[in-house]
C-alpha cells in the first residue's frame, strides 16, 4: 500500500485548491443565497479541464485517472459544494458513461464537447415515483421507424437547465421489467423537451436543480447506448463510479468544514485564551479529524480499485457511506464550534451543514448503500 501522492497527483491536487480558493470562494455565499452558478466560473472550470477529467485526450479529456479527480474534487467541494455536484454529474455519470458504452459516433458528437466543457450534460434517472427504486420507470420510449418517442418526467434533475446534453433513462419494453429498460442521448431543444421548475433547496443551491418533462420527443435510434434493454445496467455501472465522485465530494465538505473550525478554535478566545486550548474544543477537533482520514482512505482505496481494473463496487458504497456521514457529523460539529457565528453565513460552516445532507440521499442512499455492501458480502 503506498499513501504517497504522484508529483501529477500533487499537482492537480494544487490546481484545485488555488482555483476554489481564488476563483470559488470570492463570491461563495452570494451564489448561495441567489441559487445562481456564475457561468464565467464554469467556463474556468472547463479551461482548467476540470469537467472532463478522466476522458481520453482523443476525445479532448485530460486523461488522467480517477485519484487524480478526486482529488480535485474533494479540494472544490472544500468551498463550493454546488461546483462539486456539476464537476462530479458532468465527469462521472455523463462523461464517463458515453466514453464507457457510447458508439464511436456518439462520442465524437457528444464527448468531445462535453469533455471539453463546451456543453456539460445532466443524468436523468430519478422520476416522481423512482428513487431508491430505479426498475420503476414510468418514463417510456417505443420504437417508431427509425426513431424512439419519448414521453415521462425526470425529477431533481442537476444542471437540469443549464445542460445542453441529457442521458435519459426509459422503459422500452415494459413486459421485461427492468431488462427492458434503455438509456438515451437526448438534446436540449428538441421538439417536446420541456424543462420544469427550479427546485429551491436546502443546500447544494448554487447548483441548478429541475424538473425535466418529454412529450413525444423524438429520438433517433442511433442515440440510444449500448444493445437493447441495456439502461438498467448502463445506469447501475455508471452509478457504481459516480458513488466514488459523490464520496470525494462529501469528503471536501468535511474537509473544508475542519479546516475552517480549526482556523476559527485558534482565533476565538473564551474564558482569557484561545477555545482551541479548551479540552472540550480539542476533543471535537480531535475526532472530526479521525474520522476524515478514514473517510478520505475509503474514497481513495475506492479510486485506485477503479483505476486498477478491479471489483470497486463494494469499495465505492463503502465510500459514499461513510463519507457522506462524517460529512453531516463534521459539519454540525464545525457549526458548534463557531458557536453563535457558526449559524450565520459569514463564517460558511451553516452553508456547508446544509450541502452535506444531500450526500447521503443522491446517487443512492445511505440505506441503499447498505444494501449494496450486503450484497456484496453475501456473493
Amino acid at each position: 500500500m503506498d499513501f504517497n501522492l504522484s508529483e501529477e497527483h500533487q499537482a492537480v491536487q494544487a490546481a484545485a485548491r488555488d482555483f476554489a480558493q481564488t476563483e470559488l470562494l470570492p463570491g461563495v455565499i452570494e451564489r448561495d443565497t441567489a441559487q445562481h452558478f456564475d457561468p464565467v466560473l464554469l467556463r474556468k472550470m472547463s479551461e482548467l479541464g476540470f469537467l472532463g477529467m478522466m476522458v481520453a485526450p482523443e476525445y479532448g479529456g485530460g486523461g488522467m485517472d480517477t485519484l487524480a479527480y478526486v482529488l480535485a474534487l474533494e479540494e472544490i467541494s472544500k468551498v463550493d459544494a454546488s461546483a462539486g455536484v456539476i464537476m462530479s454529474v458532468n465527469n462521472s455519470l455523463v462523461c464517463w458513461g458515453l466514453e464507457k458504452y457510447g458508439t464511436e459516433a456518439q462520442k465524437q458528437q457528444y464527448l468531445t464537447r462535453l469533455a471539453s466543457g463546451e456543453i456539460i450534460g445532466a443524468f436523468c434517472l430519478s422520476e416522481p415515483e423512482a428513487g431508491s427504486d430505479a426498475t420503476s420507470q414510468h418514463t417510456t420510449a417505443f420504437l417508431n421507424a427509425d426513431h424512439y418517442l419519448l414521453n415521462g418526467t425526470k425529477n431533481w434533475i442537476t444542471s437540469g437547465n443549464t445542460s445542453s446534453v441529457c442521458l435519459v433513462i426509459a422503459q422500452t419494453h415494459p413486459e421485461a421489467k427492468h431488462k427492458g429498460i434503455n438509456t438515451f442521448i437526448v438534446e436540449k431543444g428538441w421538439k417536446g423537451f420541456s424543462v420544469g421548475r427550479k427546485e429551491d433547496k436546502m443546500g447544494i443551491r448554487a447548483s441548478d436543480t429541475h424538473t425535466l418533462m418529454f412529450s413525444d420527443v423524438k429520438v433517433p435510434a442511433a442515440n440510444r447506448i449500448g444493445e437493447d434493454g441495456f439502461g438498467f445496467k448502463f445506469a447501475m455501472n455508471v452509478l457504481n463510479g459516480g458513488r466514488i465522485g459523490i464520496a470525494a465530494q462529501a469528503l471536501g465538505i468535511a474537509a473544508g468544514a475542519f479546516e475552517l473550525s480549526l482556523k476559527y478554535s485558534k482565533e476565538r478566545k473564551t474564558f482569557g485564551k484561545p477555545i482551541a486550548e479548551h479540552q472540550a474544543i480539542q476533543f471535537k477537533l480531535s475526532e472530526m479529524a479521525t474520522k476524515i482520514e478514514a473517510a478520505r482512505l475509503l474514497v481513495y482505496k475506492a479510486a485506485r480499485l477503479k483505476d486498477e481494473g478491479k471489483d470497486y463496487i463494494q469499495a465505492a458504497a463503502m465510500a459514499k457511506l461513510y463519507a457522506s456521514e462524517v460529512a453531516m457529523w463534521v459539519t454540525t460539529e464545525a457549526v458548534q464550534v463557531h458557536g453563535g457565528y457558526g449559524y450565520v453565513k459569514e463564517y460558511h460552516v451553516e452553508r456547508l451543514m446544509r450541502d452535506a445532507k444531500i450526500t447521503q440521499i443522491y446517487e443512492g442512499t445511505s440505506e441503499i448503500q447498505k444494501l449494496v455492501i450486503a450484497r456484496e458480502l453475501l456473493k
